[in-house]
Order: C-alpha cells, then structure tokens, then sequence
C-alpha cells in the first residue's frame, strides 16, 4: 500500500509570513499540534507546532500577533513522498520519532500522514504500531 491510499489529501497549513497568533488559532480550530509550512508557491519549508509557539515565542516573551511563523518553525522537516511505500513510512517516522509526516511532490505539500492514517486502516495496524512502539521507546516512565 502506497501513502497515497491513506494520506491526508486536504492538510491544513500555513503560510511562513503569518503570525504565530494564526497558527495558534488554526491548530486550535482544527484540534491539531502541529501544522505544515509552506511559501507562496506552496512548497513545504518547515513545521509548527504547539510546543514551538510556547517555547520559541511565549517563553521568550515575543509578541505572537507580531513574530512571524518562518521565525519559530522547526526546519529541515523529514517528508514523505505520495508514492512511497506505507512501511518505509513507518519507518520513517520511527527513526525522527515523529507521529505525522507532510507528504511532498515535487517540493510541495499534497498531504499529511498520520499513525492514526495508518492504524485506522486495515492491515496497517501493526506498521503504525511498530512505529509508535519505537516512538514512544524512548520516553522514561515514572
């Protein structure tokens, strides 16, 4: 099975001059912890996440409604091509230990895929469970 089958065709994203304010509203609206960054043409350049717009900009004391997301947005983000294969994937997401991945063509982002993508389809369940096993491995219990 392909990442196509299972992608998260209509991602939502955002815009990298946007303020830290919108993505905090858009992770809120969509109950979502992260959102894909794009540029003008639509080519991924990063990710935001909840935890960024605390720690990169709350935590410095930057106004949100001013900084910008291309300012607090995490780089050099591992994507995921529509034609590769569900388990590379898996893969993939074990070794960045990541729960989602943005799927590019050609540099641009056509979609997200998710561990529940994957767990939530037949056949898959035990990818995304090896995926997540090796994601949460290194988390200590108390």
């Amino acid at each position: 099975m392909k990442v196509s089958d299972l992608m998260t065709a209509k991602a939502v994203s955002i815009n990298q001059s946007e303020p830290v304010t919108a993505a905090a509203r858009l992770l809120k609206s969509h109950n979502i912890g992260s959102l894909p960054v794009c540029d003008d043409t639509g080519k991924l350049r990063g990710m935001v996440t909840d935890r960024d717009i605390v720690l990169r900009c709350v935590a410095d004391k930057n106004d949100p409604g001013s900084t910008r997301v291309s300012e607090i947005m995490s780089r050099g983000v591992v994507s995921v091509s529509p034609f590769q294969e569900l388990d590379e994937a898996a893969s993939q997401m074990s070794e960045v230990q990541v729960r989602r991945l943005p799927v590019v063509e050609d540099g641009r982002l056509v979609g997200m895929l998710s561990l529940c993508d994957m767990a939530r389809n037949c056949g898959c369940e035990m990818e995304a469970a090896e995926a997540l096993s090796e994601i949460c491995s290194n988390f200590k219990r108390k």
